[in-house]
């Protein structure tokens, strides 16, 4: 039976007595991996503190990584693996800025400050379906620490205890990375660029997905890429496309979504994972990861830097899509080597990233509340990705799959050859949309449009799809 001294007199909280408690008996292997925890009934009559207080302590333990919870079953003491504090040298920066490219447009009306415009084509959630209350409360926290250095900058790979939190979130996929090895960036987006300018010169080739991420199509123009787009199938990227490609082209590497892939929703497949990490291993490239959406996925997936252990893959991770887009932390991790050119780039490109920002992440992936917020997102996201997929089939157009999570329908509109026009129209009444072209790599015309599950139950699409979707196909 676990024995712990808990004092209803102390200044410290009694979650966090229960949680250093357990803590204590785990790092001085009292507690040894596998063994299960108390039933969370059992240890608040035993100790005469409430469920909740239980509940609020196991939930901090299994986001700090010490307990993994089995649904049904119970809480158990995780596997923690080593960390050594070594630093890695640095290596030499590569990459610079050759050209503008414009292709801003879209973003510009998917960030316009208007309360009565429809934005179905975001890639983002509703701010309503955020934590907006608890990004609050953990910034009067913050707020409230003395070792709070609100004035200086962070350091240069980012604030080292979020460095280590990551380090146990990576292990949950499987991918196993040491703290040292992980950059924290200004989100998704800089991890990306950071990646783009260290490796990419003007004319070099880089492969994507096709469909893929349009606002990374634009911004490796900004290097002077030469795009190639690898066809996008339901199991990821096609193999024997790709195959194909790499006979014509020498790709320095490959950019790429496994999880909830944007703009479609489909997830990559372990035999089509083993082909592509194959096929790199042959033809010499590096494989980009976008995982920025992941966390919504409601179950294991498929994962190239779980098969590759960042060999030869780099992973990119934010939580703009499931905290706060506004605070903007996101990270990268890769091998040593490839890790020292990066945070080379960072240095002298932006200096450091936010500490503020990093410290209140991490407070909030720490308190416990996390898994929560992300169980019920998936659980709003899947209600609603149902009954937008009704209601496109009802209004004729054409859905290609059915999302397995995540915030995207792709859907095709039939007997239109461009959908452009029709995100043209819909812009025009006060909806914005994501026409399918944008996400192409040229931009080939398209049928297709992604929506936002998230946004796409307001009535106003449904009326604008019955009374424009006619009009517009018929005059094709």
């Amino acid at each position: 039976m676990l024995q712990l001294s808990l004092n209803s007199e102390s200044p410290l909280p009694l979650v966090d007595q229960i949680v250093g408690g357990i803590r204590s008996h785990i790092d001085d292997r009292m507690l040894r991996t596998g063994m299960r925890l108390p039933p969370i009934r059992s240890f608040a009559d035993q100790h005469a503190v409430s469920r909740f207080t239980v509940v609020e302590a196991y939930d901090r333990l299994v986001a700090l990584g010490y307990v993994t919870s089995r649904r049904g079953s119970g809480f158990y003491v995780s596997s923690r693996g080593q960390t050594p504090n070594t630093e890695i040298r640095s290596g030499d920066m590569v990459g610079q800025l050759e050209r503008a490219f414009d292709n801003a447009g879209v973003m510009y009306q998917s960030l316009e400050d208007t309360s009565d415009r429809l934005k179905v084509g975001v890639g983002w959630l509703p701010p309503s379906w955020m934590d907006e209350e608890g990004v609050r409360r953990n910034l009067r926290a913050l707020a409230r620490r003395a070792d709070l250095h609100a004035t200086s900058y962070g350091t240069a790979l980012g604030y080292r205890p979020l460095r280590e939190q990551l380090r146990v979130k990576l292990a949950d996929f499987g991918i196993a990375a040491k703290p040292d090895q992980i950059l924290l960036t200004h989100g998704a987006t800089q991890a990306l660029d950071i990646i783009a300018r260290t490796l990419i010169q003007p004319g070099d080739c880089v492969l994507v997905d096709d469909p893929g991420y349009w606002n990374l199509f634009a911004n490796l123009r900004l290097y002077g890429a030469n795009l190639v787009g690898v066809p996008r199938t339901a199991n990821g990227p096609d193999p024997e496309a790709l195959e194909a490609l790499l006979k014509e082209h020498r790709p320095k590497a490959f950019f790429t979504h496994s999880v909830l892939h944007n703009p479609t929703s489909g997830n990559l497949s372990p035999a089509t994972a083993f082909r592509v990490l194959q096929l790199a291993e042959k033809h010499d490239f590096l494989i980009v990861e976008d995982d920025a959406y992941g966390d919504f996925h409601p179950g294991p997936a498929t994962r190239l830097a779980q098969l590759d252990q960042l060999n030869r893959v780099v992973y990119v991770g934010s939580f703009a899509k499931t905290l706060s887009a506004d605070v903007r932390v996101g990270f990268l991790a890769c091998n040593p080597d490839l890790r020292a050119r990066f945070s080379d780039v960072k240095i002298v490109s932006c200096i450091s990233t936010s500490e503020f920002a990093e410290r209140l992440v991490y407070l909030m992936l720490t308190e416990g509340h996390y898994r929560k917020l992300i169980e019920r997102v998936q659980g709003r996201l899947a209600e609603a990705a149902d009954k937008t997929l009704h209601m496109l089939e009802r209004n004729g157009l054409v859905p290609h799959g059915e999302p397995k999570g995540g915030m995207f329908v792709w859907a095709e509109v039939p007997g239109i050859g461009d959908a452009t026009r029709l995100a043209s129209d819909a812009s025009e009444q006060g909806i914005m949309m994501a026409p399918g072209s944008i996400f192409r790599p040229q931009p080939q015309p398209s049928p297709c449009i992604r929506f936002n599950v998230a946004y796409a139950l307001d009535p106003r699409l449904e009326r604008y799809l019955g009374e424009a979707l006619p009009r517009i196909v018929g005059a094709f």
